[in-house]
């Protein structure tokens, strides 16, 4: 089986869950954090909502430049509509370039750079697990944590929750 089918079948299952738990941010809590430390939950959920799109930057690309100026910026999503639509739209530009990426293209080194600066280097796919997957899974976590502090079902994402006790 070619490495790219495994991930697709991984994926798949973790954009259900998330986009569940995207489709529950309250829109009247997006300037919301539970300490002045934490991201707040609307700049969260579209930190989220961006993630799968870097599979295409990650699998297409050697590198990529983290520096102010180096890429434009992402506008400041307003809406729940706004941010399940960008994920939407990443996770099929993300999902096509893993499904288009051979076993070669998944050993090449892969860097995140600050100006020009290596902050890492590894495979593309450690960068497709690590950088990608598991950081959505990360964040979408943290997005659980502030439903429920909001008192906002959690949705179920690998078993019940205790709002949902059926997948």
């Amino acid at each position: 089986m070619p490495i790219n089918q495994g991930l697709l079948a991984e994926f798949d299952h973790e954009i259900v869950g998330t986009r569940k738990t995207l489709e529950r941010i309250p829109e009247n809590k997006f300037d919301w954090a539970p300490h002045t430390k934490s991201m707040k939950l609307g700049n969260l959920a579209q930190h989220v909502a961006n993630v799968p799109g870097w599979l295409k930057e990650s699998l297409t690309q050697d590198s990529l430049d983290i520096a102010p100026g180096k890429r434009p910026e992402d506008p400041q999503l307003k809406t729940r509509q706004e941010i399940l639509a960008r994920f939407d739209k990443n996770v099929v530009a993300g999902r096509a370039a893993l499904a288009a990426a051979n076993d070669e293209e998944f050993f090449k080194p892969w860097a995140l750079l600050n100006n020009g600066q290596t902050i890492f280097s590894m495979p593309k796919i450690a960068v497709v697990r690590s950088f990608v997957m598991n950081h959505m899974i990360h964040h979408r976590a943290q997005l659980g944590v502030y439903l429920r502090l909001n008192d906002v079902p959690v949705p179920s994402i690998y078993g019940p929750s205790a709002d949902e006790q059926t997948f």
